[in-house]
């Protein structure tokens, strides 16, 4: 990394069961340089292990949410692209944790900062976020699941166009072909998103947990693969449920529909 700043590159803030990250080279649009790449995983490998962590909203400083690779970096030698697919990366590390991962998608999403983007678990866009798929502009192919996590989510034809032409998809269009939840003014971003991870972190807790998991496996497998993966889920799960519980929750969950109807 360029420069002598003694600002840590990712910034940490915890509050009510939420952990709130931040990129933080701000002046590099938070460019995924190594000390970042590392810095990534090792956060959340941490936010896994601290129990008092159940959720994490994810964004970037300044105007960008990430750049993607550094490439100053990169082409100055001090990096290489082999060493950010075969360090620890921070997509793998973001899936490795066990609760929800809320992207709060703030500026552009480049390269591999749409890679990271598409490790969370929901997307939230500021009416600023772009994003664009350009490893083929500069020459690289992605390593950390861009390629077949994209037409999954847009359908191949979209993401070919996307990844073909390394063309920029505003937040509004992205919302339009289904990649984002939604899209909110840049200011109520992150509540928009603290409000999100307070409701999903009034679920059951280990079910917010095993449900999360059971759609990631299942959504990697076959439509026919995943249903017995969701007896399988399903049986671990209910048969430790009684019915005085199911009662208990019950009047909640009746009166929570009714505030949402209002």
């Amino acid at each position: 990394m360029s420069g002598a700043s003694t600002e840590p590159v990712i910034l940490v803030e915890k509050s009510g069961g939420v952990a709130l990250v931040t990129l933080n080279r701000p002046n590099a649009m938070n460019a995924l340089s190594r000390e970042l790449r590392a810095a990534i995983a090792e956060t959340f490998e941490a936010l896994e292990a601290d129990p008092e962590v159940r959720a994490v909203i994810l964004t970037g400083a300044g105007k960008a949410f990430t750049a993607g690779l550094d490439l100053k970096e990169l082409g100055s030698g001090a990096s290489t692209v082999g060493s950010a697919v075969n360090d620890k990366d921070p997509v793998t590390s973001i899936g490795q944790f066990s609760g929800p991962v809320i992207g709060a998608i703030n500026g552009v999403a480049i390269t591999g900062g749409f890679e990271l983007a598409l490790a969370c678990d929901v997307l939230i866009c500021s009416t600023n976020a772009r994003f664009a798929d350009t490893h083929g502009r500069v020459g690289i192919l992605p390593g950390w699941g861009l390629s077949q996590k994209l037409s999954r989510v847009l359908g191949i034809y979209r993401a070919k166009e996307l990844s073909l032409t390394g063309n920029f998809l505003s937040a509004a269009q992205a919302y339009e072909w289904g990649m984002v939840n939604r899209v909110v003014e840049p200011d109520e971003l992150i509540p928009t998103c603290r409000k999100l991870a307070d409701d999903m972190l009034s679920l059951i807790p280990d079910c917010l947990v095993t449900y999360k998991e059971l759609i990631d496996e299942g959504f990697a497998q076959t439509f026919g693969e995943s249903l017995k993966t969701e007896r399988r889920f399903t049986s671990e799960r209910n048969k430790a449920v009684d019915a005085g519980e199911i009662e208990a929750r019950r009047e909640a969950i009746r009166q929570r529909g009714q505030q949402q109807k209002n």
